[in-house]
């Protein structure tokens, strides 16, 4: 493709449906595909990153998360670069595919190594986990901002947006979810080696390598699948002479939005409360609850359903409703009922620890809600997709990738502030480390819980209060679409 300018943008849905352009079901599911490169590794940071290196390696704790913290501040610079990079690349693969093509490789290879640690000492492994979870994290950058970069060029239709999303963050529930599956189902089972399965060096080793091939096969998957709609998408303009003064305010003057900063903020609120559920999820599970094994594992496969249920149901609620209603609505029926059977057992009012019919009762209540959860984010992020007309009324530039830079940089969040937040609150109640369940004092458990659900529901709250005032609807994102087809934006 040598066309360097920005081409007259769709027209909205009518077209998007019509035309011979219109992406088909196959671009929609390799683009979705493409997420299971992030869900891979996000499960890992989050359940298992912690647990290998500060229980089986023995790298004390307290490095473990020194390491991902810093890797994580690095990410709030390195994030907005890639964007605005892959914004304004030019070659004759446009401005997003040279990116996924050529992190495909690094991605695999620095996940892999990440499972496969040296036998070093303290100081040497803190370097070694540091380099490689800023080496995952920066390689999973150029892949997943420009990737996600491609949504709103794919299609302008404001439904589409939602079902394309939904496919994304379907697989990346599942993608993440199926090693999770393997890892507590298969790997970390006791053998006559490990009476405790999850001291079993070898099974991360495995991980590491079903991880890192799967995430190359994503990545690839993704990136041939939509590779035939580059002659559809945009260039950017003309080169340009900037200075970085000038790449830096061009990045603050795409950013600084209303709505784009209302829904980065219930990014960041709802990546908290991800990461706090994640992080005390199997505590939960083993001492709040006491589940046996074969039921934690259980939970953790129902994940599947739920995922199937959100994308069922997420494009159906938004040809309705709209994007922010559904949002709005999902999260009061779901932030409410998620934390009930916690809140119900802290005044006694649940069966008890043991009872038949305790499992089935709260299994059944997390997977419909996490259903609906999943429904959630899958339109928030889609959202993000309608800002990209907007601001580039505004401003005359296409900054897809800034825009999806801060998605990808608020889901990292999850590993960092959310296991913060979650290491804290068990620090409050001074929970015993190396405990078997139902040994655990009880009124210890009563604060994990008391702690637990008003933590989830305020952060839960203030995320839902900033969609709310998300200002952009069908209406209006139909309305850019003209004025830009009209050549009302403004000239970058």
């Amino acid at each position: 493709m040598t066309d360097t300018t920005q081409g007259a943008p769709h027209t909205g849905s009518a077209q998007d449906a019509g035309d011979g352009n219109a992406p088909s079901f196959w671009t929609k599911v390799t683009f979705g595909f493409g997420s299971v490169a992030f869900g891979v590794k996000d499960n890992g940071f989050s359940y298992f990153l912690l647990l290998f290196y500060g229980t089986v390696v023995g790298l004390e704790p307290g490095l473990v998360g020194l390491a991902i913290l810093i890797a994580l501040v690095l990410d709030a610079i390195s994030d907005p670069l890639v964007g605005y990079w892959s914004d304004n690349f030019r070659s004759r693969w446009g401005r997003r595919h040279p990116f996924m093509y050529a992190s495909a490789l690094p991605v695999s290879l620095s996940f892999f190594l990440l499972w496969n640690p040296p036998d070093w000492s303290q100081g040497a492994l803190f370097a070694y986990l540091l380099c490689l979870s800023i080496l995952i994290r920066t390689f999973i950058t150029f892949y997943e901002t420009p990737s996600y970069a491609l949504l709103p060029e794919l299609t302008t239709s404001y439904e589409e947006r939602t079902s394309f999303q939904i496919f994304r963050t379907f697989f990346a529930w599942v993608g993440g979810n199926s090693l999770t599956v393997l890892m507590f189902g298969v790997l970390l089972v006791p053998t006559a080696q490990y009476a405790d399965g999850i001291l079993n060096r070898e099974a991360y080793a495995t991980f590491g390598i079903v991880g890192s091939c799967l995430m190359f096969l994503s990545i690839m998957v993704s990136s041939l699948g939509t590779h035939n709609r580059i002659p559809t998408l945009r260039q950017p303009g003309p080169p340009e002479r900037k200075t970085v003064r000038r790449v830096f305010a061009e990045i603050f003057e795409t950013l600084r939005d209303r709505n784009f900063l209302m829904l980065f903020w219930a990014f960041v609120m709802g990546s908290m409360a991800t990461g706090v559920a994640a992080s005390l999820a199997f505590i939960m599970l083993s001492y709040f609850w006491e589940f046996t094994e074969f039921q934690r594992f259980l939970w953790t496969a129902l994940v599947m359903v739920s995922a199937f249920g959100a994308l069922l149901i997420a494009p159906r609620l938004v040809r309705r409703f709209g994007k922010r209603n559904t949002v709005v609505g999902l999260g009061v029926v779901a932030f409410s009922v998620a934390p009930m059977p916690v809140i119900l057992r802290l005044f006694d009012l649940m069966p008890e620890n043991g009872d038949p019919l305790l499992f089935p009762l709260v299994a059944i209540i997390n997977t419909v809600d996490l259903a609906m959860i999943i429904a959630l984010q899958g339109t928030m992020y889609s959202m993000i997709a309608d800002l990209v007309e907007s601001g580039e009324l505004r401003t005359g530039r296409r900054s897809e990738g800034l825009y999806y830079s801060a998605v990808t940089f608020t889901r990292k969040t999850t590993v960092g502030l959310g296991a913060f937040a979650g290491g804290t609150m068990l620090s409050l109640i001074q929970f015993p480390d190396g405990a078997a369940p139902g040994t655990v004092n009880d009124d210890v458990i009563w604060w994990l819980g008391a702690l637990y659900a008003p933590t989830l529901l305020t952060l839960w709250a203030t995320m839902l209060f900033a969609v709310s005032r998300f200002g952009l609807d069908r209406e209006g994102h139909q309305a850019n679409l003209r004025a830009l087809a009209e050549g009302k934006g403004a000239q970058g």
